[in-house]
């Protein structure tokens, strides 16, 4: 399984909405088309911020296949899929085996049940194997309640090939560290986390899949290559100039703030899918001064 076409700076694409909520897959080709110009190393389709809790199984199929239209093989596509049904979501998984187009999955650690770590790990051996693809844990305790533990994960990484990463949002340094120090040598460790990518890339994480590139692919994925590179001196720079409006961008939740920015900037028009809501007129306000400051 090819790990390291995932290294680097993943974009989790949003999914953009006409104000009748319909999605606006002219947007969603430009947004695909700038990812591509500036340099992302792979694309991330239906991941959290994308809204796919909000997409219709239809629709959900609509935007993955018109993503590989668009993309086209230039980059490698990731798609999320991710429950809390074991038995259905190997049911799903199965059905992108063999999909052309498609180079991994992303799938969320299950979340509202609670699993203890024996049910975590027996979730994502039924789902190495029932996938043919390159498997990417996704770990993000805040949204799921509950926790991959680092032992788990190696475990899991050791004893199925097919799993090749985690994205670790945990926000716990002691378990990113005992993630990278750990791990299978061709296993990759993955930020999700813009504000601590260039932290954790400096404890040896491999990249990032990110929510900032949607509105930053160029800069934030240059920052993280020099990361990579060992140069941090350049990369500080970079983070330090991003860092107040990627605060910004979070504050009223993902997506509604890195949409807010591409509303600023004509990319998109400001909708979102309930009970998701556009950010505040205050925080739109200050979106567009700190945006205003970096150009």
């Amino acid at each position: 399984m090819k790990a390291n076409q995932f290294r680097g700076t993943g974009v989790a694409l949003i999914t953009p909405f006409r104000k009748d909520e319909s999605i606006d897959f002219n947007a969603l080709e430009r947004l695909v088309e700038k990812q591509i110009a500036n340099n992302v190393n792979f694309l991330v389709a239906l991941g959290t911020t994308s809204e796919a809790p909000t997409l219709s199984s239809d629709e959900k199929a609509a935007v993955v296949d018109f993503i590989i239209e668009i993309n086209n093989n230039r980059l490698p596509l990731v798609v999320g899929c991710g429950g809390n049904n074991t038995r259905d979501l190997v049911h799903q998984l199965r059905k992108y085996n063999g999909k052309a187009g498609v180079d991994g999955i992303l799938s969320v650690a299950p979340y509202y049940n609670k699993p203890n770590q024996i049910g975590l790990y027996e979730h994502y051996k039924a789902l190495a194997n029932a996938c043919q693809l390159p498997l990417i844990l996704y770990n993000v305790p805040g949204r799921t309640g509950s926790n991959i533990a680092a032992s788990t994960a190696i475990k899991l990484a050791k004893n199925h090939k097919n799993i090749v990463a985690i994205k670790e949002a945990s926000g716990d340094f002691k378990q990113a560290m005992e993630l990278v120090q750990n791990k299978p040598t061709d296993f990759l460790v993955l930020s999700g986390d813009d504000a601590l990518a260039l932290p954790l890339i400096s404890l040896g994480f491999d990249g990032i899949i990110s929510v900032v590139a949607n509105a930053f692919p160029g800069e934030f994925s240059s920052m993280v290559n020099s990361a990579l590179k060992g140069d941090f001196n350049q990369a500080r720079t970079q983070h330090y100039r991003l860092i107040e409006i990627i605060h910004s961008l979070f504050e009223e939740g993902n997506p509604a703030g890195v949409k807010a920015y591409m509303v600023l900037n004509d990319a998109i028009e400001n909708s979102l899918r309930l009970p998701l809501v556009p950010v505040s007129k205050n925080l739109m306000e200050r979106i567009k001064h700190l945006n205003n400051n970096l150009t």
